[in-house]
């Protein structure tokens, strides 16, 4: 986009565009989100950022109205597979709070310095002025949707002291902890965070999302897979809830999501031992819900194709979910092929029954965390009804994970990730394929054999999304690599 079609879209408060990019105003040192409300500022007094952190970092402070911060993330860091955007993952998984900007290095093959230049280049700001907004977004949730003491949230947010929890607050929000805290918005106002939980340890929150939703049909693929133990769906469709245990980099957590969209948003729940784990535990929730997903991009280009261009305007808002743990879902899907849904559910929940790790504090049916890998790497796997072949081909990933021959993190090169798992006895390139759709997210996978009339390469970049379309229809292939005949009744995929 072009500095003019910017302010176009500021001029018309186009929410298409929140969390594409931000604007700050010189007069009133603020900045905000395309859409806010308030009076369209003069186009002399506009700069535009690529990211909140860029603004920050120009001393500009977020504006109480539009709360730029709690917008959806761009959908071009799930696109894009070159550096810049493999560190944006990261970052959001909290990397570099963990690890620091050398961990983050590391991760991606190049060296502080390359990393530090490559972003402050292009998003103008580096991993530790990214980290800081998003530390800062996390303290403001904990602030208006808790009631901790100001020190605790300080270092669950991540920060390394109260005072630069303080001084960061102040910069960012113009406000103390205090008044940020005094100044929550209304459980009904769209920019708001969530109503604070009445119960002890629940964290509420409000999981963005931009333009139409489809519900319905993340929460249908969600409940055909659900293993027990580790998940489960209850409810009747349009108002269902899906619970899940998470592992994290601190400890457990349990996370529940409702299926009734708000303005704009899904609620959540999250049950964490560790309250530092906040960001990470948001950040999976939102990959497995494809929530930073761009559905105006997706509809225009698939909506253009006279095959899909039906489907499209059937299921408006139709996402391509993803997965809060990379090698558990890669280990289920060896558990795919001729076994229908069903039959692979019940492997699954045999597998997390007798090796999967309990839960300190049971809830209700959800009892387990999903097995490590190396647990299962040097696991019998005997006496759970799988083949030898399944046997095989699980021992195989699950040691290649264990011991880093195959990385699927939220940064890794996702070239390199197929490439090792197609060299791994017993995964094909439907397998391979399916594990990079949705473990490692890339939007840009076809899965089995449209029509003859159809040119899938024009689909490009968003051929998972025409996957998803095709599966719901029923006009694409849904099984695995050993089966080749339609199955409407067992949904979209064998894992």
């Amino acid at each position: 986009m072009s500095e003019d079609s910017r302010y176009e879209a500021v001029r018309s408060r186009d929410a298409r565009f929140d969390g594409a990019f931000f604007f700050a105003v010189s007069t009133t040192g603020i900045y905000c989100r395309p859409s806010c409300p308030a009076t369209t500022p003069r186009r002399r007094n506009v700069t535009f950022f690529p990211t909140a952190a860029a603004a920050q970092g120009s001393g500009f402070r977020a504006c109480r109205r539009c709360r730029p911060d709690a917008v959806p993330g761009s959908a071009e860091w799930n696109a894009r597979a070159d550096v810049v955007g493999r560190a944006m993952r990261l970052i959001g998984d909290g990397v570099v709070d963990r690890e620091g900007v050398a961990g983050l290095a590391s991760r991606l093959g190049y060296s502080a310095r390359q990393v530090q230049r490559q972003l402050t280049a292009e998003l103008g700001a580096g991993p530790t002025a990214l980290a800081r907004a998003q530390r800062a977004h996390t303290a403001r949730v904990l602030l208006q949707t808790t009631g901790l003491p100001v020190a605790e949230i300080a270092f669950a947010a991540g920060f390394a002291s109260v005072r630069q929890f303080n001084d960061t607050v102040k910069e960012i929000y113009a406000l103390t902890p205090s008044a940020l805290r005094a100044n929550r918005p209304g459980p009904g106002a769209r920019t708001g965070p969530a109503a604070p939980s009445a119960t002890p340890g629940v964290l509420p929150l409000r999981l963005a999302f931009r333009g139409p939703y489809a519900a319905r049909q993340v929460f249908d693929h969600l409940e055909r897979r659900a293993l027990a133990g580790i998940e489960e769906v209850t409810g009747e469709p349009g108002r269902r809830t899906y619970r899940r245990t998470l592992r994290l980099p601190d400890g457990a957590g349990i996370a529940e999501v409702d299926e009734a969209v708000g303005d704009g948003w899904l609620d959540c729940r999250l049950h964490l031992a560790e309250l530092r784990d906040l960001t990470t535990a948001a950040q999976r929730l939102r990959r497995l819900f494809d929530l930073d997903a761009d559905p105006y991009a997706v509809g225009e280009r698939l909506g253009a194709d006279p095959v899909l261009a039906p489907l499209v305007a059937a299921r408006p808002g139709l996402r391509s979910p993803g997965t809060v743990d990379p090698d558990e879902l890669a280990m289920r899907a060896v558990l795919g092929g001729r076994a229908g849904t069903a039959a692979v559910r019940d492997l699954g929940a045999r597998l997390v029954a007798a090796y999967g790790e309990p839960l300190d504090r049971p809830a209700g049916t959800l009892t387990h965390l999903f097995p490590r890998a190396a647990e299962l790497a040097r696991a019998p796997l005997t006496g759970l009804g799988l083949s030898p072949s399944q046997t095989a081909a699980l021992r195989a990933l699950a040691t290649a994970l264990a011991t880093g021959e195959v990385a699927l993190d939220a940064g890794t090169d996702r070239d390199r990730a197929e490439r090792a798992l197609r060299g791994l006895p017993g995964i094909g390139p439907w397998t391979a394929g399916y594990v990079r759709m949705r473990a490692l997210g890339d939007p840009d996978v076809l899965l089995g054999e449209p029509a003859p009339d159809s040119d899938p390469a024009v689909w490009s970049p968003w051929r998972s999304y025409a996957t998803h379309y095709l599966w719901a229809a029923g006009d694409l292939e849904p099984a695995g690599p050993q089966q080749h005949r339609k199955n409407p009744t067992e949904g979209h995929d064998p894992a």
